[in-house]
């Protein structure tokens, strides 16, 4: 299992970029697929986008086009890059791992929060 923990949150205008990245200590860390997740305010916690150990993304519909995950395998680490963001990606953006391969450990970091606001 591994343990997780996020930085690069931060107040920005709308329009503007951020990049988050999430940090991975112990073991197996590249036999996990890392995802990012969030949740706003009175919401529920909704997928952003994963990234599988082979490199296979996958993202929400509504974010397509404006955020790119990635993994670099040597640093442990995955990250977030979000662009043209809105007042809508307004949340507290959390990481996520699980194994690929049983028995499938799952592990969250404690979130980084992220306000877009003028």
């Amino acid at each position: 299992q591994v343990q997780l923990v996020e930085s690069g949150g931060g107040l920005v205008q709308p329009g503007g970029s951020l990049r988050l990245s999430c940090a991975a200590s112990g073991r197996y860390f590249t036999s996990n697929t890392m995802g990012w997740y969030r949740q706003a305010p009175g919401k529920q916690r909704e997928l952003v986008a994963t990234i599988r150990s082979a490199g296979t993304t996958n993202y929400a519909d509504s974010l397509k086009g404006r955020f790119t995950i990635s993994r670099d395998n040597a640093k442990n680490t995955v990250y977030l890059q979000m662009n043209s963001l809105k007042s809508e990606d307004t949340a507290v953006y959390y990481c996520h791992a699980i194994l690929e391969v049983a028995p499938y450990s799952r592990s969250w970091g404690q979130g980084t929060q992220v306000t877009v606001s003028s």
